[in-house]
């Protein structure tokens, strides 16, 4: 479970050390070690989109053995991007192609005015990993005419495109002409509409010819008591011969090409691990995806649990679920990172009193976990992220997803301190929190304490949030239960969790929080992007559907709602513009706590209409008139929604052929970072 970053907060979370960080500006292809004064953040923007860059802080501390097994794992986290474009469509791969091959052999005019529309059409297909948005799931469309496509195409090295046998140029375009601009050719990636048959109305690659019956059927006749494996996440689910099946994704199956390219990798991985237990678990990650047995996955995941004294770690695998409209199925990511040493306290002195924060939750008592089991808390330094991490990134993991993993092996929770540290500093020149904060108490409340109050949140919402509560006895897992709300209502969950805790006395006596004005402007920022300011993020008159934003809106406007007899929190007008107010912080925990308490009832107890009444009331409609005005606002100010990153590169440094060691580049341009990985990493075919 990640968390992605709250988009108000990642433009709010700023301190006075991050403002002077940002000038000057660094060759192409030189090193750094990860703490340059002088290092910029911006690289292109484009569309909606604002590109940024990471250092790695901390990479030159490392042995050289420790950096030739992060070199390896960078290799293993790219070998398996092609995967994720193949995910998304089943025509993701041949249509990146196509437009990498105009990219790099157009001859024509590169100033024209559509020339500039199909290379930002590249950039947001390349950020999205296809062509639906990468939050709102909506298809989008080259803004050049498709005559002018089809002349790029032509002009290009036809012999280099992903035509099929015999087929001519121009019968390549009238096929992929609809593919490319006909909106009502898969409109939606993730359709989490009511009513609806959620899975024949997503174009997810991850189901064909089924419906959400069929899929539903097919998956109830698994066992999920005791210690059994999530059922469905590495495969695709289709029909064959009228029969229901699954295609896995593993060496001889299904992504065959790219996972035997990580198997590879992860082989010279293991060969350097830093310690038997880090071995153990890459071995068994390795045997996972050779043998696709989910069983082989849950065993990994429990020794990877394990592992808590090795400084270089990955994430890896078909790991989240909420690309996927009925919560079964893994889209594939990876993110290899380094432990901060020194950030790593701040989350392990929260992580240490789990227990504590489980016994004094507001939770039902059936519902708390009477042994929270070992949360493994850190703070980590990324140096590659890819597949559904990257472009766009999460600021915290907690994993395993397996609630028996959890409650029988326990779980690590990591905060991404350079990527946040990152999204501090270009937030810091935003303007936004001049034009939505309320008044001046607020703006500098949030200018001084806005990026530790994020910090905490996300510890909390990631260490403790996804790792508390139970379900009970018989009750089924929340992919069964909750269906399509199953990744909402976690997120709230996780999110309330945070939310109550953060003004609590105890996080000031563990010497994490100096003082409550941390919690105000954590509950400041909160409720001003759950009640309005993220709706920049949408179209006007479209409902929300991403669960991270449902998530926030659902738990900011149910405690708006459920306070307004005590105005707990209004909206207020000043010279035209909308506000949003906090004037009782302490009663807004209480509600905070309240919902919680109702969301992890819900979970325990499977109660699917409770679980869909909360999102639908209060998560996904949106107010037409204040989104107008959110939107106007936004446009003044010149401020891109959505920020993804270019990520650093690993450069062995050879002796024959032995790694003496490993450097660090931080390529400046988006766009050639794409086209080199579409050349160096290209595994699968075009059909899959």
């Amino acid at each position: 479970m990640k968390n992605k970053m709250n988009g108000l907060i990642a433009l709010f979370a700023i301190t006075i050390v991050f403002t002077a960080c940002n000038s000057g500006e660094k060759k192409e292809g030189t090193a750094s070690n990860g703490n340059d004064p002088n290092f910029k953040v911006e690289a292109e923007s484009f569309a909606d989109l604002q590109m940024l860059r990471y250092q790695v802080p901390g990479f030159d501390e490392l042995t050289p053995k420790q950096k030739e097994l992060a070199y390896y794992l960078s290799e293993v986290a790219l070998s398996g991007r092609d995967i994720i474009y193949d995910q998304k469509s089943k025509y993701g791969i041949m249509l990146r192609k196509t437009l990498e091959n105009i990219y790099a052999n157009y001859k024509g005019d590169k100033t024209a005015a559509d020339w500039k529309k199909f290379e930002d059409y590249c950039g947001r297909f390349w950020f999205s990993n296809g062509n639906h948005h990468h939050y709102g799931n909506e298809k989008f469309i080259p803004e050049c005419s498709f005559d002018y496509f089809s002349n790029l195409v032509k002009s290009s090295d036809t012999a280099n495109l992903p035509k099929e046998a015999g087929e001519t140029v121009d019968a390549f375009l009238t096929r992929i002409n609809p593919l490319l601009y006909d909106l009502t050719v898969e409109p939606k990636l993730v359709n989490l509409a009511a009513g609806v048959d959620n899975i024949t109305s997503s174009s997810v690659n991850f189901y064909e010819g089924v419906t959400q019956k069929e899929v539903e059927d097919f998956y109830n006749k698994f066992s999920t008591a005791g210690n059994t494996p999530s059922w469905g996440p590495n495969s695709k689910t289709m029909k064959e011969g009228g029969q229901v099946v699954e295609k896995v994704w593993k060496v001889g199956g299904m992504y065959s090409a790219s996972i035997e390219k990580m198997v590879y990798w992860l082989e010279k991985a293991i060969a350097v691990a830093e310690n038997d237990q880090q071995k153990k678990a890459l071995e068994l990650l390795a045997a996972y995806y050779k043998s696709g047995d989910l069983a082989d996955f849950d065993a990994y995941n429990i020794a990877w649990v394990a592992d808590t004294a090795s400084r270089i770690d990955i994430t890896n695998g078909f790991i989240e679920v909420y690309m996927d409209p009925i919560g079964k199925k893994g889209s594939f990511e990876s993110v290899a990172s380094i432990k901060d040493m020194e950030a790593t306290k701040r989350i392990m002195a929260i992580a240490n009193q789990a227990q504590w924060f489980e016994d004094n939750s507001p939770l039902m008592p059936e519902h708390k976990k009477k042994n929270v089991k070992g949360i493994t808390a850190k703070a980590i330094t990324v140096f590659m992220e890819s597949g559904d991490a990257a472009p766009a990134t999460p600021i915290g993991i907690n994993l395993p997803n397996a609630d028996w993993i959890r409650k029988d092996h326990g779980s690590k929770s990591v905060s991404l301190s350079n990527i946040i540290g990152a999204y501090n500093i270009a937030g810091a020149k935003g303007g936004v929190l001049n034009e939505f904060g309320l008044n001046d108490t607020v703006k500098n409340r949030i200018k001084q304490y806005g990026a530790l109050s994020s910090d905490l949140h996300t510890d909390m919402h990631e260490c403790i949030g996804h790792a508390s509560g139970q379900i009970n006895p018989g009750i089924e897992t929340t992919d069964k239960t909750l269906k399509t709300y199953a990744s909402t209502l976690e997120e709230a969950r996780a999110d309330l969790v945070g939310l109550y805790y953060i003004m609590d006395q105890k996080l000031i006596d563990l010497g994490v929080m100096p003082n409550f004005d941390v919690a105000k402007a954590e509950y400041d920022g909160y409720m001003m992007n759950g009640m309005m300011t993220q709706l920049t993020r949408l179209k006007l008159g479209d409902n929300i559907e991403e669960a991270h934003m449902r998530n926030r809106q659902l738990n900011a406007m149910w405690a708006y709602e459920k306070g307004k007899k005590d105005n707990v929190v209004e909206y207020v007008k000043r010279d035209g513009k909308t506000y949003v107010q906090v004037n009782d912080y302490q009663k807004l925990r209480t509600l905070f706590g309240e919902l919680l308490r109702e969301i992890q009832r819900i979970k325990s107890e499977g109660d699917f209409e409770a679980g869909k009444n909360l999102v639908e009331t209060y998560g996904v409609k949106v107010d037409a008139a204040l989104h107008a005005e959110v939107l106007e606002r936004y446009k003044l100010l010149n401020v891109k929604p959505y920020k993804g990153f270019v990520q650093p590169k690993l450069v062995p440094v050879m002796s024959g052929d032995k790694i003496t060691d490993v450097k660090v580049e931080y390529p400046q341009s988006f766009f050639e970072q794409m086209m080199e990985y579409g050349k160096k990493y290209a595994f699968l075919p075009v059909k899959n």
